[in-house]
Protein backbone atom coordinates (compact mmCIF):
# COMPACT_ATOMS: atom_id res chain seq x y z
CA UNK A 1 0.00 0.00 0.00
CA UNK A 2 1.47 3.30 -1.21
CA UNK A 3 2.15 6.41 1.79
CA UNK A 4 -0.25 8.91 0.12
CA UNK A 5 2.17 12.79 -0.58
CA UNK A 6 0.90 16.27 0.63
CA UNK A 7 2.19 17.20 -3.01
CA UNK A 8 -0.91 17.33 -5.00
CA UNK A 9 -1.34 15.32 -8.62
CA UNK A 10 -0.16 18.67 -10.55
CA UNK A 11 3.09 19.18 -8.13
CA UNK A 12 5.65 20.55 -10.43
CA UNK A 13 3.20 22.38 -12.81
CA UNK A 14 3.77 26.46 -12.86
CA UNK A 15 0.93 28.32 -14.07
CA UNK A 16 1.24 32.40 -14.28
CA UNK A 17 -2.18 33.53 -13.56
CA UNK A 18 -3.67 37.14 -14.83
CA UNK A 19 -6.00 38.96 -12.25
CA UNK A 20 -9.11 38.79 -13.10
CA UNK A 21 -13.07 37.74 -11.27
CA UNK A 22 -15.35 34.60 -11.87
CA UNK A 23 -13.96 31.75 -13.59
CA UNK A 24 -10.42 32.83 -14.21
CA UNK A 25 -9.59 32.88 -9.82
CA UNK A 26 -12.05 30.09 -9.30
CA UNK A 27 -10.23 27.70 -12.19
CA UNK A 28 -6.71 28.79 -11.10
CA UNK A 29 -7.86 27.86 -7.51
CA UNK A 30 -8.53 24.23 -8.39
CA UNK A 31 -5.09 24.15 -10.22
CA UNK A 32 -3.32 25.12 -6.63
CA UNK A 33 -5.35 23.06 -4.30
CA UNK A 34 -4.49 20.16 -7.40
CA UNK A 35 -0.57 21.27 -6.76
CA UNK A 36 0.68 23.69 -8.84
CA UNK A 37 2.65 26.65 -8.48
CA UNK A 38 0.45 29.26 -9.38
CA UNK A 39 1.45 32.70 -9.66
CA UNK A 40 -1.28 35.26 -9.65
CA UNK A 41 -0.08 38.54 -10.78
CA UNK A 42 -2.14 42.16 -9.45
CA UNK A 43 -1.98 45.52 -10.16
CA UNK A 44 0.93 47.10 -9.11
CA UNK A 45 -1.19 49.85 -7.70
CA UNK A 46 -3.04 47.08 -5.41
CA UNK A 47 -6.38 48.44 -6.89
CA UNK A 48 -9.30 45.34 -7.04
CA UNK A 49 -12.32 45.80 -8.94
CA UNK A 50 -13.82 43.34 -6.41
CA UNK A 51 -14.94 42.87 -2.80
CA UNK A 52 -12.77 40.96 -0.31
CA UNK A 53 -14.66 37.75 0.05
CA UNK A 54 -13.73 37.34 -3.16
CA UNK A 55 -10.11 36.37 -2.38
CA UNK A 56 -11.36 33.15 -1.00
CA UNK A 57 -10.88 32.43 -4.98
CA UNK A 58 -6.95 33.42 -4.65
CA UNK A 59 -6.11 30.55 -1.94
CA UNK A 60 -3.12 28.14 -2.39
CA UNK A 61 -0.86 30.64 -4.65
CA UNK A 62 1.63 33.58 -4.60
CA UNK A 63 1.37 36.68 -6.00
CA UNK A 64 3.05 39.78 -7.43
CA UNK A 65 2.12 43.00 -8.48
CA UNK A 66 3.37 44.00 -12.08
CA UNK A 67 1.75 47.58 -14.11
CA UNK A 68 0.99 45.82 -17.13
CA UNK A 69 0.96 48.95 -19.05
CA UNK A 70 4.81 50.12 -18.07
CA UNK A 71 7.30 48.12 -20.54
CA UNK A 72 9.34 47.01 -17.22
CA UNK A 73 6.28 45.36 -15.91
CA UNK A 74 5.55 43.66 -19.41
CA UNK A 75 9.47 42.49 -19.17
CA UNK A 76 9.10 40.89 -16.03
CA UNK A 77 5.64 38.93 -16.41
CA UNK A 78 7.34 37.70 -19.59
CA UNK A 79 10.64 36.13 -17.71
CA UNK A 80 7.73 34.50 -15.58
CA UNK A 81 6.20 32.92 -18.97
CA UNK A 82 10.00 32.03 -19.82
CA UNK A 83 9.33 29.08 -16.89
CA UNK A 84 6.24 28.44 -16.59
CA UNK A 85 3.79 25.90 -18.38
CA UNK A 86 0.19 27.46 -18.32
CA UNK A 87 -0.61 31.15 -18.70
CA UNK A 88 -4.56 31.80 -17.84
CA UNK A 89 -5.92 35.02 -18.90
CA UNK A 90 -9.63 36.81 -18.46
CA UNK A 91 -8.96 39.85 -20.60
CA UNK A 92 -11.56 40.68 -23.07
CA UNK A 93 -10.49 39.75 -26.80
CA UNK A 94 -7.45 41.44 -28.27
CA UNK A 95 -6.58 42.98 -24.44
CA UNK A 96 -3.80 41.15 -24.16
CA UNK A 97 -1.95 41.70 -27.62
CA UNK A 98 -2.12 45.28 -27.02
CA UNK A 99 -0.20 44.93 -23.93
CA UNK A 100 2.27 42.76 -25.68
CA UNK A 101 1.93 39.74 -23.81
CA UNK A 102 -0.88 37.68 -25.98
CA UNK A 103 -0.14 33.90 -27.46
CA UNK A 104 1.90 34.65 -30.29
CA UNK A 105 4.36 36.54 -28.14
CA UNK A 106 4.60 34.42 -25.48
CA UNK A 107 4.98 31.27 -27.94
CA UNK A 108 8.07 32.84 -28.94
CA UNK A 109 9.33 32.67 -26.48
CA UNK A 110 8.17 29.56 -24.28
CA UNK A 111 6.68 27.67 -27.59
CA UNK A 112 5.83 24.91 -24.83
CA UNK A 113 3.03 27.03 -23.01
CA UNK A 114 -0.42 26.46 -23.28
CA UNK A 115 -2.14 29.80 -23.42
CA UNK A 116 -5.59 29.89 -21.50
CA UNK A 117 -8.21 32.35 -22.12
CA UNK A 118 -11.14 33.03 -20.71
CA UNK A 119 -14.37 34.79 -21.42
CA UNK A 120 -17.83 35.10 -21.78
CA UNK A 121 -18.52 35.29 -25.56
CA UNK A 122 -15.32 33.64 -27.08
CA UNK A 123 -12.14 35.75 -28.74
CA UNK A 124 -14.65 35.65 -31.91
CA UNK A 125 -18.26 36.48 -32.96
CA UNK A 126 -20.29 39.69 -32.65
CA UNK A 127 -20.66 39.58 -29.51
CA UNK A 128 -16.98 39.01 -28.47
CA UNK A 129 -16.27 42.42 -27.64
CA UNK A 130 -19.43 42.90 -25.57
CA UNK A 131 -19.25 43.12 -21.53
CA UNK A 132 -21.56 40.79 -19.62
CA UNK A 133 -22.24 38.44 -16.62
CA UNK A 134 -22.90 34.99 -15.86
CA UNK A 135 -26.57 35.29 -16.24
CA UNK A 136 -26.24 37.16 -19.97
CA UNK A 137 -24.56 34.31 -21.28
CA UNK A 138 -26.95 31.90 -19.59
CA UNK A 139 -29.63 33.82 -21.67
CA UNK A 140 -28.54 33.47 -24.80
CA UNK A 141 -27.72 29.48 -24.89
CA UNK A 142 -31.23 28.59 -23.67
CA UNK A 143 -29.95 27.52 -20.40
CA UNK A 144 -31.29 30.52 -18.46
CA UNK A 145 -34.80 30.42 -19.75
CA UNK A 146 -34.84 26.41 -18.95
CA UNK A 147 -34.44 27.33 -15.34
CA UNK A 148 -37.11 28.69 -12.92
CA UNK A 149 -40.95 27.87 -11.57
CA UNK A 150 -43.64 27.11 -13.81
CA UNK A 151 -45.28 30.35 -14.61
CA UNK A 152 -42.57 32.70 -13.39
CA UNK A 153 -39.89 34.09 -14.54
CA UNK A 154 -35.98 32.46 -15.33
CA UNK A 155 -34.62 32.25 -12.44
CA UNK A 156 -30.60 32.48 -12.47
CA UNK A 157 -28.81 29.51 -10.86
CA UNK A 158 -26.16 31.71 -8.75
CA UNK A 159 -23.14 31.81 -10.66
CA UNK A 160 -22.72 28.15 -10.56
CA UNK A 161 -23.53 27.22 -14.12
CA UNK A 162 -21.82 29.71 -16.32
CA UNK A 163 -19.01 31.06 -14.44
CA UNK A 164 -17.87 28.12 -12.80
CA UNK A 165 -19.43 25.04 -14.74
CA UNK A 166 -19.23 26.68 -18.49
CA UNK A 167 -16.37 28.42 -17.76
CA UNK A 168 -13.86 27.01 -14.99
CA UNK A 169 -13.82 23.41 -14.99
CA UNK A 170 -13.85 24.02 -19.27
CA UNK A 171 -10.77 26.23 -18.56
CA UNK A 172 -9.36 23.40 -16.40
CA UNK A 173 -10.23 20.36 -18.60
CA UNK A 174 -8.77 22.51 -21.67
CA UNK A 175 -5.93 23.24 -20.07
CA UNK A 176 -4.83 19.56 -18.91
CA UNK A 177 -5.71 18.64 -22.59
CA UNK A 178 -3.42 21.06 -23.63
CA UNK A 179 -1.16 19.35 -21.55
CA UNK A 180 -1.71 15.85 -22.38
CA UNK A 181 -1.11 16.76 -26.28
CA UNK A 182 2.21 18.50 -25.15
CA UNK A 183 3.81 15.46 -24.11
CA UNK A 184 3.32 14.14 -27.90
CA UNK A 185 4.09 16.91 -29.65
CA UNK A 186 6.62 19.08 -27.50
CA UNK A 187 4.29 22.29 -28.59
CA UNK A 188 1.83 24.52 -26.48
CA UNK A 189 -0.97 26.07 -27.50
CA UNK A 190 -3.84 28.48 -27.13
CA UNK A 191 -6.90 27.13 -25.36
CA UNK A 192 -10.12 29.46 -26.59
CA UNK A 193 -12.68 29.08 -23.32
CA UNK A 194 -15.60 30.75 -23.26
CA UNK A 195 -19.10 30.56 -21.22
CA UNK A 196 -21.30 30.07 -23.86
CA UNK A 197 -19.22 27.37 -25.40
CA UNK A 198 -19.42 25.60 -22.05
CA UNK A 199 -23.05 25.94 -21.01
CA UNK A 200 -23.56 24.57 -24.73
CA UNK A 201 -21.54 21.67 -23.72
CA UNK A 202 -23.53 21.27 -20.44
CA UNK A 203 -26.65 21.00 -22.14
CA UNK A 204 -26.18 18.46 -24.24
CA UNK A 205 -28.56 16.15 -22.91
CA UNK A 206 -31.01 18.39 -22.47
CA UNK A 207 -31.22 19.37 -26.14
CA UNK A 208 -31.20 16.19 -27.32
CA UNK A 209 -34.33 15.48 -25.07
CA UNK A 210 -35.90 18.42 -26.62
CA UNK A 211 -34.87 17.33 -30.15
CA UNK A 212 -36.69 13.85 -29.31
CA UNK A 213 -39.98 15.43 -28.31
CA UNK A 214 -38.61 14.60 -24.36
CA UNK A 215 -38.55 18.24 -23.25
CA UNK A 216 -41.13 20.80 -23.63
CA UNK A 217 -40.03 24.60 -23.72
CA UNK A 218 -42.36 25.54 -20.58
CA UNK A 219 -40.59 25.95 -17.59
CA UNK A 220 -41.30 23.81 -14.62
CA UNK A 221 -43.07 21.08 -17.32
CA UNK A 222 -40.56 18.97 -17.26
CA UNK A 223 -38.74 15.75 -15.71
CA UNK A 224 -35.81 17.40 -14.55
CA UNK A 225 -36.92 21.22 -14.20
CA UNK A 226 -38.89 20.69 -11.22
CA UNK A 227 -41.98 19.51 -13.13
CA UNK A 228 -42.23 16.53 -11.99
CA UNK A 229 -43.94 15.91 -8.65
CA UNK A 230 -41.38 13.15 -7.82
CA UNK A 231 -38.40 15.08 -8.80
CA UNK A 232 -39.36 18.95 -6.91
CA UNK A 233 -39.10 20.30 -4.05
CA UNK A 234 -41.82 20.83 -1.41
CA UNK A 235 -42.89 23.09 1.54
CA UNK A 236 -42.71 21.82 5.28
CA UNK A 237 -45.06 22.68 8.16
CA UNK A 238 -42.36 25.24 9.40
CA UNK A 239 -41.60 26.68 5.65
CA UNK A 240 -38.78 24.35 5.41
CA UNK A 241 -38.58 22.57 2.41
CA UNK A 242 -37.09 18.98 1.30
CA UNK A 243 -35.70 17.92 -2.65
CA UNK A 244 -37.51 14.70 -3.58
CA UNK A 245 -35.47 12.91 -6.48
CA UNK A 246 -37.32 9.49 -6.63
CA UNK A 247 -37.20 9.20 -10.63
CA UNK A 248 -36.43 5.11 -10.60
CA UNK A 249 -39.76 2.68 -9.85
CA UNK A 250 -38.04 1.46 -6.57
CA UNK A 251 -37.28 4.87 -5.42
CA UNK A 252 -40.48 6.03 -5.85
CA UNK A 253 -42.43 3.16 -4.47
CA UNK A 254 -40.17 4.44 -1.15
CA UNK A 255 -41.05 7.83 -1.55
CA UNK A 256 -45.49 6.56 -1.60
CA UNK A 257 -44.18 4.36 1.38
CA UNK A 258 -42.73 7.17 3.42
CA UNK A 259 -45.71 9.46 2.76
CA UNK A 260 -48.32 6.57 3.70
CA UNK A 261 -49.88 7.22 0.19
CA UNK A 262 -51.66 3.99 -1.82
CA UNK A 263 -50.51 4.51 -5.43
CA UNK A 264 -54.31 2.74 -6.34
CA UNK A 265 -55.69 5.63 -4.79
CA UNK A 266 -52.66 8.14 -6.91
CA UNK A 267 -52.72 8.46 -10.67
CA UNK A 268 -50.19 6.95 -12.88
CA UNK A 269 -46.91 8.65 -12.42
CA UNK A 270 -45.72 8.28 -16.12
CA UNK A 271 -48.78 10.21 -17.49
CA UNK A 272 -47.96 13.86 -17.36
CA UNK A 273 -51.82 14.63 -17.76
CA UNK A 274 -51.65 13.72 -14.10
CA UNK A 275 -48.93 15.05 -12.49
CA UNK A 276 -50.55 18.43 -11.15
CA UNK A 277 -52.85 16.17 -9.05
CA UNK A 278 -50.23 14.13 -7.70
CA UNK A 279 -48.47 17.22 -6.51
CA UNK A 280 -51.09 18.19 -4.96
CA UNK A 281 -51.81 15.08 -2.73
CA UNK A 282 -47.77 15.12 -2.31
CA UNK A 283 -48.12 18.71 -0.93
CA UNK A 284 -50.66 18.40 1.28
CA UNK A 285 -48.64 15.50 3.05
CA UNK A 286 -45.42 17.10 3.76
CA UNK A 287 -47.32 20.40 5.22
CA UNK A 288 -47.98 18.06 8.13
CA UNK A 289 -44.76 18.07 9.61
CA UNK A 290 -41.88 20.01 9.45
CA UNK A 291 -38.74 19.07 7.23
CA UNK A 292 -36.72 17.52 9.92
CA UNK A 293 -39.26 15.36 10.52
CA UNK A 294 -39.55 14.57 7.16
CA UNK A 295 -35.86 13.99 6.47
CA UNK A 296 -35.31 11.36 9.41
CA UNK A 297 -38.25 9.79 8.32
CA UNK A 298 -37.10 9.07 5.41
CA UNK A 299 -32.81 9.21 5.95
CA UNK A 300 -32.40 5.38 6.07
CA UNK A 301 -35.05 4.67 3.11
CA UNK A 302 -34.45 4.71 -0.84
CA UNK A 303 -36.89 7.44 -1.31
CA UNK A 304 -34.41 9.67 -2.03
CA UNK A 305 -35.68 12.75 0.39
CA UNK A 306 -33.10 15.33 1.59
CA UNK A 307 -33.41 18.08 3.88
CA UNK A 308 -33.38 21.75 1.95
CA UNK A 309 -30.27 23.12 3.94
CA UNK A 310 -29.07 26.23 4.19
CA UNK A 311 -25.36 26.96 3.61
CA UNK A 312 -24.34 27.30 6.97
CA UNK A 313 -26.47 24.20 8.22
CA UNK A 314 -24.66 22.42 5.26
CA UNK A 315 -21.35 23.28 6.94
CA UNK A 316 -22.94 21.31 10.05
CA UNK A 317 -24.45 18.28 8.46
CA UNK A 318 -22.40 14.98 9.50
CA UNK A 319 -22.13 13.51 6.51
CA UNK A 320 -19.89 16.95 5.06
CA UNK A 321 -18.18 16.99 8.39
CA UNK A 322 -17.43 12.99 8.34
CA UNK A 323 -15.57 14.16 4.85
CA UNK A 324 -14.29 17.18 5.49
CA UNK A 325 -16.01 18.50 2.25
CA UNK A 326 -17.16 21.85 3.97
CA UNK A 327 -16.24 24.70 3.63
CA UNK A 328 -15.05 24.66 0.04
CA UNK A 329 -13.01 21.60 0.27
CA UNK A 330 -10.28 20.36 -2.77
CA UNK A 331 -12.22 18.09 -4.96
CA UNK A 332 -11.63 16.08 -6.49
CA UNK A 333 -9.84 13.46 -4.19
CA UNK A 334 -6.60 11.19 -5.06
CA UNK A 335 -5.42 8.28 -2.78
CA UNK A 336 -1.95 8.86 -3.32
CA UNK A 337 -1.61 12.98 -4.26
CA UNK A 338 -4.07 14.72 -2.09
CA UNK A 339 -4.96 18.43 -2.46
CA UNK A 340 -4.24 20.31 0.07
CA UNK A 341 -4.45 23.82 0.64
CA UNK A 342 -0.92 25.12 0.71
CA UNK A 343 -1.71 28.91 1.54
CA UNK A 344 -4.62 31.03 2.51
CA UNK A 345 -5.37 33.93 0.39
CA UNK A 346 -2.83 36.87 0.42
CA UNK A 347 -4.28 40.44 1.36
CA UNK A 348 -2.60 41.59 -1.52
CA UNK A 349 0.24 41.65 -4.28
CA UNK A 350 4.07 41.45 -4.45
CA UNK A 351 6.36 42.31 -6.49
CA UNK A 352 8.67 40.12 -8.30
CA UNK A 353 11.24 40.60 -5.40
CA UNK A 354 9.31 40.42 -2.49
CA UNK A 355 8.31 44.10 -2.11
CA UNK A 356 4.47 45.24 -1.39
CA UNK A 357 3.44 48.21 -3.38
Amino acid sequence: MTTPTAAGPLHGLKVVELSAIGPVPFACMMLADLGADVVRVERADGRRSFADWHRELDRGRRTVALDLKDPAGTEELLRLVDGADVLVEGFRPLVAERLGIGPEVCARRNPGLVYARMTGWGQDGPLALTPGHDINYLALTGALYATGPAGGPPVPPVNLLGDFGGGAMYLVAGVLAALHERRTSGLGQTVDVSIVDGVNSLLSMVVAMAGSRQWRHERGANLLDGGAPFYTCYTCADGGHVAVGALEDRFYTALLDGLGLDPADLPDRTDTAGWPSLRRAFAEVFLRHDRDTWARRFESTEACVTPVLRLDEAARHPHQLSRGSAPAAPAPRFSRTPPVVHRRPESCGVDPHGRRP
